[in-house]
């Protein structure tokens, strides 16, 4: 599960707010304090987050107010609300793939996608919505495999050799640490190795580039959302607060072991410290919207 920006809740759909705008896009003033009123084509939404040409990579989250990535059923849906519901509608309408870790995909019931009823026009002629699971394992959640729709499996060789018994071979991305390298060749900063386990993500995205899906919208697991972000893949982070206090034990929107500064210990120290960190990466607010407490930022990260 994850604070996967919300999967698709339980019907029926909750009636959808007005948001207001409390900060405008790219932080424009003029637009700070007007409201974006539901109306069924979403197009004045839609255009709060319209991405630039080529490959953009979007992830949606949603978080408690004490930043916990679920509820007590270990589900995102648990601390999304009818707020968080209309932007993640618009969100997945302006995708071309959603990608998500196969952990968040059993955990929050994947099935195959369809761009959200009514919104089709968004996505100007482009094709269906796929989507794409990343797993080390090859093993898909039993609600992905063998459908007439199956999603594209980003993986390596040992887990290609699994997922091909659950999904077409040519929905397998099969990616590695010396894709597209070849022995002798001079080595560059690109043809290194993503500095993230499993999977090489820089290889995969460039492979659904080449299926022509460049708008790329990551749901998550918090384990991938750090992967993108280890990578430097991600290119803006929109995130959901809802006013929820679900207390401890649920984690957060990002997972995993922080990278450490070269020659740092690995290991608390004998005062019981943990070992320093990368710096912190700073994100620029584009537009922060409001409704009935939730607040829907958008943060670019180039």
């Amino acid at each position: 599960m994850s604070a996967v920006s919300d999967v698709t809740p339980s019907p029926p759909a909750p009636s959808l707010p007005a948001l207001d705008v409390l900060i405008g896009p790219g932080g424009a003033g003029h637009l700070a304090g007007t409201r974006l009123e539901v109306t069924p084509r979403e197009e004045e939404l839609a255009a709060f987050y319209a991405s630039p040409p080529g490959l953009h990579v979007r992830a949606n989250m949603v978080s408690s107010v004490d930043g916990g990535a679920w509820g007590p059923d270990h589900r995102s849906g648990t601390i999304n609300d009818a707020a968080d519901w209309r932007v993640f509608r618009v969100l997945r309408a302006l995708a071309d793939v959603v990608l998500v870790g196969a952990g968040t995909a059993r955990a929050e019931g994947y099935t195959a996608l369809d761009v959200p009823r009514g919104l089709e026009h968004l996505r100007a002629g482009r094709g269906p919505l796929e989507l794409a699971v990343v797993t080390r394992s090859g093993h898909l959640p039993a609600s992905l495999a063998g459908g007439a729709r199956p999603p594209f499996v980003i993986t390596d060789e040992h887990g290609a050799g699994i997922a091909r018994a659950s999904v077409p071979a040519d929905r397998i991305l099969v990616v590695g640490p010396d894709d597209d390298t070849h022995a002798g060749a001079p080595r560059t900063p690109q043809d290194l190795p993503s500095p993230t386990p499993g999977p090489d993500l820089r290889a995969g995205l460039a492979a659904l580039t080449e299926q022509g899906l460049t708008r790329v919208l990551c749901e998550g697991g918090p384990h991938l959302l750090a992967d993108l972000l280890a990578a430097d893949l991600l290119d803006e982070l929109c995130v959901t607060t809802t006013p929820v206090l679900v207390g401890p034990g649920p984690g957060r929107i990002v997972a995993g072991l922080p990278p450490l500064v070269p020659g740092a210990a690995t290991g608390p120290t004998a005062g019981g410290e943990m070992p320093a960190s990368a710096d912190p990466v700073r994100p620029r607010l584009e537009h922060l919207l409001h409704a009935g407490g939730t607040l829907a930022a958008r943060w670019a990260l180039r």
